[in-house]
């Protein structure tokens, strides 16, 4: 008994320790990105082939989101600029996913043990949420621009982007981002596909 335990212990550390340094030491690359986390290539490649969202979107808005910080929050809110408060969403983890909309993609896609904190699901995430983007708003999965903004304001929302200057121009950033993690990944991309690991 005490040496299975002991063996909970030891693997409990070892994904702890994993995870912790999970943030790729050049997330503007992301050839960099995937030759430091190979799995994740797989992930996003599955995600990319299920969904139909290119990888390089699904970069771009995990970099805007949480920069690949899989413990990610927003900051907390202050009172008098000074006393923390409490947050302004529940977003967290890669995706920076709110809870109701995890729930609805959990449900949705019967992926019932799927965490925010884990990569492969957080781009599952972010296909299911670009592919609801696509059909109810008709904004294709390859814009992203537009694409970023109906994540990040929501699909209810999204008409009144127009007078959100800030959305606007975070939406332009990741637009800009998603070009130059394309350009990387058409140098790579061969060699990545090449590779013989295999997804357990």
């Amino acid at each position: 008994m005490k040496l299975k335990n002991f063996n909970k212990i030891i693997v409990l550390t070892f994904f702890l320790l994993s995870a912790c340094s999970s943030i790729p030491k050049n997330s503007l690359n992301s050839c960099s990105i995937f030759d430091e986390r190979y799995f994740w290539y797989k992930y996003a490649k599955k995600t990319e082939q299920k969904w139909g969202t290119p990888i390089y979107i699904q970069l771009a808005i995990i970099k805007m989101e949480s920069d690949f910080d899989w413990l990610a929050k927003p900051p907390r809110q202050k009172i008098f600029k000074v006393i923390p408060f409490k947050r302004p969403s529940s977003s967290f983890g890669y995706s920076q996913a709110v809870k109701g909309t995890w729930e609805q993609y959990k449900k949705e896609t019967g992926n019932k043990l799927a965490t925010r904190v884990r990569f492969k699901d957080s781009v599952d995430f972010i296909g299911w949420y670009t592919d609801k983007t696509e059909s109810i708003l008709k904004i294709s999965k390859k814009d992203a621009f537009r694409q970023y903004i109906a994540y990040h304001e929501g699909w209810g929302n999204f008409k009144y982007y127009k007078k959100n200057k800030k959305v606007i121009n975070l939406a332009k950033k990741v637009e800009k981002q998603s070009y130059i993690y394309k350009k990387q990944l058409s140098k790579c991309k061969n060699s990545l596909n090449k590779n013989k690991y295999i997804i357990f």
